[in-house]
């Protein structure tokens, strides 16, 4: 019976030869990964040890740690977390990887990603691993499942299909695209289903542009969200896979739960208005609107195409007086590269402020708005008080739109200042 990707790795992980939407079964995850985050990792491992009787994980291979949030710590509560992290990992032979970036990147960078893998986290922003073809769920306190038998309890999602067809205009980028498919389908058009990506605009696109569009799945709703592995995707992987696993195609007559076509050639920048990211606007309705900070970062940005169409944007200029832009490159990685090709130099000298790849900034921690300011922002949510303030607002747009914005103090249009760039930039 032909199937789906979703479909053909959950089978494989539950060890049997198919499985269908609604059935539920019992699957054993590649990888269990979890960050640093009090109420989380903390409580899995005292409950997995006092009410549960677990004093070593029996394959460790399989698991992986973070410390990608509140670092550097501020306050000895959160250093007392870290501690606890890091004497878990030590005692169960569990890496840690601390201040090597936010852990949903780095977790690709260091091979967590698999093509044909089924890998969980209580966060479900891991669903870009599915960039590369890698079932990716966050189950919340779920997870503790994981960590206790090393196997979860899921239900078998539906599969929506989904074709991203046309062209990209110059300046639109993933984030775009991502926030117009919200818009066209509905903020819970694919609750509790995951969507297959596919299309001539995603096998045009870069893998970092995938893992924007893959991260955000749940703002459609869905569990998580998966493109067929194409030569970008095994390119990437080569050598870097921590399991070999054959990569998992869907049948070209798979049944679908639905089938949704979406032609971006029309599309321009967007701008997603507070308080909720169900909320796309087109950015040419909002231009002019004053604002005071801006943030590049976040597991869905910060990565080099947005660092480089932001140096763009700013190479020579800089950006207007008390405006606050803060850059956070998504891992220790892309910072480095970025340094290599003098990305961060022009950021510096058009003034912005540089930041250590984390969380802090996109969740809240790093609180840089008071009552009634504005800022534009690639991080994932625009709730009030996101970043700081209940009474300040957050607008998401992409990456050059920020940088653009930082210029001029308020909402503006990237596009002038691209096609004034000496050599200009594919978004």
């Amino acid at each position: 019976m032909p199937q789906t990707m979703t479909e053909k790795i959950l089978a494989r992980a539950a060890g049997r030869p198919r499985v269908v939407p609604g059935e539920e079964i019992t699957a054993r995850p590649d990888f269990v990964i979890a960050y640093d985050f009090p109420g989380y990792t903390d409580v899995f491992f005292k409950e997995t040890r006092e009410d549960f009787g677990i004093e070593k994980v029996s394959s460790p291979e399989r698991f992986v740690l973070f410390i990608d949030h509140m670092v550097p710590a501020t306050a000895p509560k959160e250093e007392e977390l870290h501690k606890i992290t890091r004497a878990w990992g030590k005692e169960q032979g569990v890496p840690v990887h601390e201040r090597e970036g936010i852990g949903h990147q780095v977790a690709a960078e260091l091979g967590y990603a698999t093509p044909g893998a089924f890998a969980v986290h209580f966060d479900g922003h891991v669903s870009q691993l599915g960039a590369f073809g890698t079932f990716a769920f966050g189950a919340r306190k779920g997870v503790l499942e994981s960590f206790v038998t090393e196997t979860l309890t899921l239900t078998v999602p539906a599969t929506v299909k989904v074709e991203l067809t046309g062209t990209l205009q110059p300046g639109v980028m993933a984030r775009d695209v991502f926030h117009h498919m919200v818009r066209v389908m509905g903020p819970a058009s694919c609750r509790f289903k995951v969507v297959e990506l596919c299309g001539p605009v995603i096998d045009a696109m870069s893998i970092e542009g995938r893992q924007t569009l893959c991260g955000q799945a749940m703002f459609l709703g869905a569990t998580t969200m998966l493109i067929a592995p194409d030569a970008k995707t095994l390119d990437y992987v080569r050598g870097r896979s921590k399991i070999a696993l054959d990569p998992v195609y869907p049948d070209a007559d798979a049944s679908y739960d639905s089938v949704v076509t979406i032609d971006v050639s029309a599309l321009e920048p967007i701008v997603v208005i507070p308080p909720s990211p169900a909320n796309t606007r087109d950015l040419k309705d909002y231009t002019g609107v004053e604002v005071h900070t801006g943030y590049l970062g976040s597991c869905a940005s910060g990565r080099l195409e947005d660092l480089r169409i932001a140096a763009e944007v700013l190479r020579g200029r800089r950006i207007q007086p008390g405006f606050q832009l803060h850059v956070v490159p998504t891992s220790k990685a892309i910072m480095a590269a970025a340094a290599r090709e003098g990305l961060i130099e022009v950021l510096v000298e058009a003034g912005a402020f540089i930041s250590s790849p984390s969380c802090d900034y996109c969740f809240g921690r790093i609180a840089t708005m008071s009552d009634g300011q504005r800022a534009v922002s690639t991080g994932t949510l625009n709730t009030p008080g996101r970043m700081g303030s209940v009474d300040s607002e957050i607008y998401i747009c992409n990456a050059a739109v920020v940088a653009a914005s930082a210029l001029e103090g308020r909402i503006a249009d990237p596009r002038p200042y691209l096609a004034a760039a000496p050599e200009g930039v594919s978004a």
